[in-house]
């Protein structure tokens, strides 16, 4: 069966089209739009030039869709639509404007989608799961292959780089007003100095790993930063000079603004939990999503 899953998420609005089967799946094709649904955010809502880029990213997705005769069809929205105050009257709007009935998972369920997508890949027993978004970060820990606790937290990229930051790229001084910021809101987070993988997902566990490749002169199948590797590459970024700037605008141009707030994310919690490295996972929410709620039912 050939379906498609959306996920609207807070940085970017992605689509991915299956062929799936009870128990396995191939991806066909694969699409984004950086729509940055969090930059719309005021005073807890989403205004309605938010709510217009969503409905336009959709229908553009949409005619994607009905090109590809791609009919199964469903929609998740994450942070982006989770953490406002109009919900509601977003998820109206765009039904009557695209035809498409949103689900808003919640962050929990977030987590649960995001492990169970990357561990469709990757071969670890134990570890942290860590997706970092637009406007919200899941962390999970799993043991033996169970996964224990999974938790999700209002902070991510492009929140960060929306409150603290003034120019594209963060100076000395937006980079405490980040640091303080992470550590508050994760202070109510469990961390364990445990040493274990960090088993990312994300457009920002993705970009890391695409610069640390470019950096390191990596094989482009390789998907394991050392920890040690991830901390001397946000060095380098964080110098600020033109050479940081080009780096990104290489390899991640559309994450040009977003990507330091993002790694600091990243890097603080590598230092508290004494990861020994992060493994990037080619799958993710959407393929949780597809493996937990779509193939279920085949």
């Amino acid at each position: 069966m050939q379906c498609a899953v959306i996920d609207i998420g807070s940085n970017s609005i992605r689509l991915s089209v299956y062929d799936a089967e009870k128990t396995n799946f191939k991806i066909l094709f694969k699409e984004k739009i950086m729509a940055g649904l969090a930059s719309y955010v005021e005073d807890g809502v989403l205004s309605p030039e938010g709510i217009e880029c969503a409905c336009h990213s959709l229908i553009e997705l949409k005619e994607r869709l009905c090109l590809l005769n791609i009919q199964n069809v469903s929609v998740f929205a994450t942070a982006s639509l989770r953490n406002i105050n109009n919900t509601q009257d977003v998820l109206q709007k765009i039904y009557s404007t695209t035809g498409f009935c949103l689900e808003v998972i919640s962050g929990k369920q977030e987590a649960f989608y995001g492990y169970t997508g990357a561990m469709l890949d990757l071969s670890l027993p134990s570890g942290i799961f860590l997706d970092i978004g637009g406007a919200s970060t899941e962390i999970a820990f799993f043991a033996n292959g169970t996964l224990i606790e999974a938790e999700s937290y209002p902070i991510g990229s492009l929140r960060l780089y929306e409150d603290c930051v003034k120019n594209i790229l963060p100076g000395k001084g937006s980079r405490e007003r980040i640091k303080k910021r992470i550590e508050a809101e994760l202070a109510s987070c469990r961390i364990s100095s445990c040493g274990a993988s960090l088993a990312c997902v994300g457009g920002t566990a993705r970009a890391v790993l695409k610069l640390g490749r470019r950096r390191y002169h990596l094989p482009d199948s390789c998907n394991v930063l050392s920890i040690e590797q991830l901390k001397a590459l946000y060095d380098d970024l964080c110098n600020g000079d033109r050479r940081a700037a080009e780096l990104i605008l290489k390899t991640a141009p559309e994450r040009i603004h977003t990507l330091l707030p993002g790694m600091s994310i990243l890097c603080f919690l590598a230092q508290k939990t004494k990861a020994s490295q992060m493994i990037v996972s080619k799958y993710g929410v959407r393929e949780g999503y597809l493996c937990q709620r779509i193939q279920t039912k085949l």
